[in-house]
């Protein structure tokens, strides 16, 4: 999509009359957005939640990033960046600290997994690779906060991005075998025997 498309469709979503020159702003509200997202978040998207033109959004992204990155006068290259992934934005540690952020989480700060924590673990481990809205559809609830948590503790890792959606999709990771003591996801007992049915809430190929 073109510059001029995405420029032209804003006037529509943000409006001319909330157009303004203050970029700080805008940067400080972007980074309240970005916070607390689950997902990268378009430009588009961005700009409807700041109602703000795509061209601004834009820029104010571009000085995020260099300020970030330590790229501005008097610049520190902080410990999270600002990274574009599937047509979105969205923070991230930077990869020089993940090994530190691994130890904290999986040996420095342990605790035991909720309810709904093992639930959702369980339904990406049988149907990986599996996006947060379907999870969400199959228990039922809102789990984006669960998600965060397992992604945190390292069990589960994106894998994919929907090239039309956007939708990031998940999967179990190594360390969830070393925790269940076993080689391979096809050691997982089979699901059907759990189920009233064997089927509710796991239809298509499961085990």
């Amino acid at each position: 999509m073109t510059d001029e498309v995405i420029d032209a469709s804003t006037e529509t979503v943000a409006g001319d009359e909330q157009t303004t020159d203050d970029g700080v702003d805008a940067e400080r509200m972007l980074e309240a957005i970005l916070l607390v997202a689950d997902e990268p978040q378009s430009v588009v998207r961005l700009a409807t939640a700041l109602g703000r033109p795509v061209r601004e959004v834009r820029q104010a992204i571009a000085n995020l990033v260099a300020d970030y990155d330590g790229e501005l006068d008097g610049g520190v290259r902080r410990g999270f960046e600002l990274r574009e992934v599937g047509g979105g934005w969205r923070f991230y540690v930077r990869s020089d600290h993940d090994a530190l952020v691994a130890d904290f989480v999986l040996t420095q700060n342990p605790s035991k997994l909720s309810q709904a924590a093992l639930e959702t673990l369980a339904v990406i481990a049988y149907k990986q690779p599996i996006s947060r809205g379907a999870v969400a559809s199959i228990r039922a609830v809102n789990v984006d906060s669960v998600v965060r948590t397992l992604l945190s503790r390292g069990l589960i890792t994106e894998v994919s991005t929907d090239p039309e959606t956007g939708a990031i999709h998940y999967g179990t990771t190594d360390l969830l075998l070393t925790q269940l003591g076993i080689n391979s996801l096809d050691e997982l007992p089979r699901i059907s025997p759990l189920l009233d049915d064997g089927q509710e809430g796991f239809d298509g190929d499961i085990r």
